[in-house]
């Protein structure tokens, strides 16, 4: 079979995209089933043991998650760094150095730890309280820290790994502003992405929500699309926020982690004794839990994707409908298909597991029909 470029390019990040979910998946699993989840959580004990007794459930918490979280990190950095440095450079996609790749992962990794510390250690006092219905207040309350963390991450977490800093260019400034008034959407203002240093890649966003909301337009699409295109993407960004996309993505999250935790309480309840845990509270149960979480979110993959693929068309159709110009994003679409290195032809099996949008040569297609 030949196969261009961007195909292979592709498969190889899917490929290594199942073989880190499988990897996590094992893990789980093999730490449950090898009893390795007990000396995790007698070692989490030990080192929680000299804080004071009100303190320790918590931390016992805290520890047995950074401990799992290492395990898991180790193994899956070789991957990581064949997907995220090696694949990236081999196809001419970075521009990022090995050094500043190692300093994302240590800041991802810390990241990460920050929120699943806190949010594992909610779980478990929920637990405590309420060992039979702790599911339901833990589902409301990760449905509040999505909201929370969409509100936040264009404030607190994006400048962690890039320069963001007010749009410069005055006129396209103006022009993206006034069409978000125009779409009704209000923004805080128009900023630049700094995407260079890292990637060759092109993007442009409209993040956050509310009083956080801003538009940004990556460097490398600055450097190489027209006003007229940058417009007709941001378009279709505004589009999303428009149709509420985004608070419907939220509400369908939060419907998969409610299913996920009502999945892993079963569970936790019924397999208490055969693995040896001391009760549905005993953070050793926490890879079930995850495993079971996890376990509803990737069986929803297929649903979620074809939802997206939805709001993507939609909000396509309002681009267009919004700027009248079809010509603009033809030439962003076919520009971002050339330089992001897009697939031409996914199968129909394939759009169905990985695509969350339309393939480019399906959007332009519509695009030609549009009659404006």
């Amino acid at each position: 079979m030949n196969e261009d470029r961007a195909s292979r390019y592709h498969r190889l990040k899917r490929q290594a995209g199942v073989i880190g979910l499988l990897w996590a998946g094992l893990l789980l699993a093999g730490v449950l089933a090898t009893g390795a989840s007990l000396w995790l959580r007698n070692t989490a004990e030990t080192a929680a043991g000299a804080l004071p007794p009100s303190w320790q459930p918590g931390a016992v918490i805290l520890a047995y998650v950074a401990l799992l979280s290492m395990l898991n990190e180790l193994g899956s950095l070789p991957l990581a760094f064949y997907s995220g440095y090696i694949l990236e450079r081999r196809y001419d996609l970075s521009n990022e150095t090995l050094g500043a790749w190692l300093r994302d992962q240590a800041k991802s990794f810390g990241i990460g730890l920050l929120l699943a510390g806190p949010a594992a250690a909610l779980v478990y006092w929920l637990i405590r309280l309420s060992p039979d219905r702790w599911w339901l207040a833990a589902g409301f309350a990760f449905a509040v820290l999505i909201v929370g963390l969409t509100n936040l991450a264009p404030v607190l977490l994006l400048p962690l790994f890039y320069t963001v800093k007010p749009l410069a260019r005055d006129g396209l400034r103006l022009r993206l502003i006034a069409l978000a008034e125009r779409a009704g959407a209000q923004v805080l203002g128009a900023y630049e992405w700094g995407l260079a240093n890292k990637t060759k890649k092109a993007n442009a966003a409209l993040a956050g929500v509310g009083n956080t909301r801003r538009i940004l337009v990556s460097d490398t699409m600055l450097a190489e699309y027209s006003d007229e295109e940058i417009e007709v993407v941001l378009a279709h960004e505004l589009a999303h926020h428009v149709h509420g996309d985004i608070w419907k993505g939220v509400v369908f999250e939060s419907v998969l982690i409610l299913a996920g935790f009502y999945l892993a309480s079963r569970s936790l309840s019924v397999l208490v004794s055969p693995l040896g845990l001391r009760g549905v509270a005993d953070p050793a149960g926490l890879p079930l839990l995850l495993l079971a979480a996890g376990g509803v979110s990737l069986a929803m993959v297929p649903i979620a994707h074809a939802m997206s693929r939805r709001f993507e068309r939609s909000a396509d159709r309002y681009a267009l409908h919004l700027t009248r110009n079809p010509s603009a994003f033809i030439s962003a679409m076919r520009r971002l298909g050339a330089q992001n290195l897009a697939e031409d032809q996914p199968s129909k099996m394939v759009q169905w597991l990985f695509y969350s949008h339309p393939p480019i040569k399906e959007r332009i297609a519509a695009a030609q029909g549009f009659k404006s």
